[in-house]
């Protein structure tokens, strides 16, 4: 069996073989969520060269994909993506303007 390095220094992140930070957790959740239709599928009576493409398939995508991310978006970057999704693109303003130029007496007594 073959001896493994998980790099970690003080203040640095865990990286194993390339991947960093959360890539970790989202390679080993797709593996594993891969790994249980399979088994589900093979439970529930389909062919077993079908059980055996779907995983090999589904498998080989799970690595590429988070690989890709990983060289992509970097350490934090997949946090600041799904960050910049939830930032709105515009602010809706639906008052007239002479509304918020209007002066309020009751707010500036004091």
């Amino acid at each position: 069996m073959g001896n493994y390095n998980i790099n970690k220094g003080i203040g640095r992140t865990v990286e194993f073989k390339g991947l960093k930070a959360q890539y970790l957790f989202l390679f080993a959740g797709g593996l594993l969520a891969v790994l249980i239709l399979v088994m589900i599928m093979y439970m529930a009576g389909a062919n077993s060269f079908v059980c055996l493409f779907i995983g090999a398939v589904g498998g080989s995508l799970i690595v590429w994909q988070t690989f890709a991310m990983n060289r992509k978006y970097g350490e934090h970057g997949l946090m600041k993506a799904g960050a910049k999704k939830k930032y709105p693109k515009y602010i809706i303003c639906r008052k007239a303007v002479h509304r918020y130029l209007k002066y309020n007496r009751k707010s500036t007594a004091l």
